[in-house]
């Protein structure tokens, strides 16, 4: 039974507020990936391959199973967390995907003071048109810093360096290492929703202990 101060204790609700998933920050991340990963693999991975099959489903997974989870705590702590932990488990098998696909195209993983990153982060992209935008916007970065730097392409693009920085980024580094930064921020908050979720589990119980508790309140309250 909830209490407030100087107020008549509140019944417990059987069935609490549940659902409200898509104000959670991981949600809105989670979805923003698998908008990214739909538009990264139909450009750089081949259809043909179970590559881009599984990274597909895997960013799907991930927003599904926040959604699913959500909707779930209401009657089933339990599951919410079976499915929030689901989620989690396909954000990661999707990191390692974009890392493998740096590692094999020999692209640079960016580390996190890489500068482009660092204005990937302060951009705060909230769509798949700001994402865009940002590629599109250190393409034209690096390209400018080429040109400062005298250098001019030719058939096979030449590289500029500059403090050990490739100024030549390909689209695909781009891409991939803004979604490894969406991953790493959603899987951060997935591991703190978690951690919130077991903490409220082992506080409250699930469903049968709430309809112990409101069974209970029920009978005294009538006695």
């Amino acid at each position: 039974m909830n209490q407030h101060p100087g107020r008549a204790p509140v019944p417990e609700s059987l069935i609490p507020k549940h659902g409200g998933y898509r104000k959670l920050i991981s949600f809105q991340k989670a979805q923003l990936i698998y908008d990214v990963t739909v538009q990264f693999c139909g450009r750089y991975v081949s259809p043909l391959s179970r590559t881009h099959d599984q990274m597909v489903q895997a960013a799907r997974s991930g927003v599904q199973n926040i959604a699913e989870g959500s909707l779930a705590s209401g009657t089933s702590k339990k599951t919410e967390l079976k499915l929030t932990n689901v989620a989690r488990a396909s954000l990661e098998e999707l990191r390692l995907d974009y890392e493998d696909f740096l590692r094999q195209h020999r692209l640079a993983q960016w580390p996190p003071d890489e500068p482009a990153l660092v204005r990937f982060k302060a951009k705060r992209c909230a769509s798949l048109e700001d994402v865009q935008s940002w590629v599109r916007e250190e393409q034209r970065r690096a390209k400018t810093a080429r040109n400062n730097q005298g250098q001019r392409n030719s058939g096979t693009e030449s590289l500029s360096v500059v403090g050990g920085r490739c100024l030549s980024m390909t689209s695909a580094e781009l891409a991939a290492n803004g979604a490894l930064s969406l991953l790493n921020l959603c899987c951060y908050l997935l591991d703190r929703q978690l951690a919130a979720q077991a903490a409220a589990f082992e506080r409250e119980g699930g469903f049968m202990e709430r309809l112990h508790r409101v069974r209970t309140a029920r009978r005294d309250g009538a006695a």
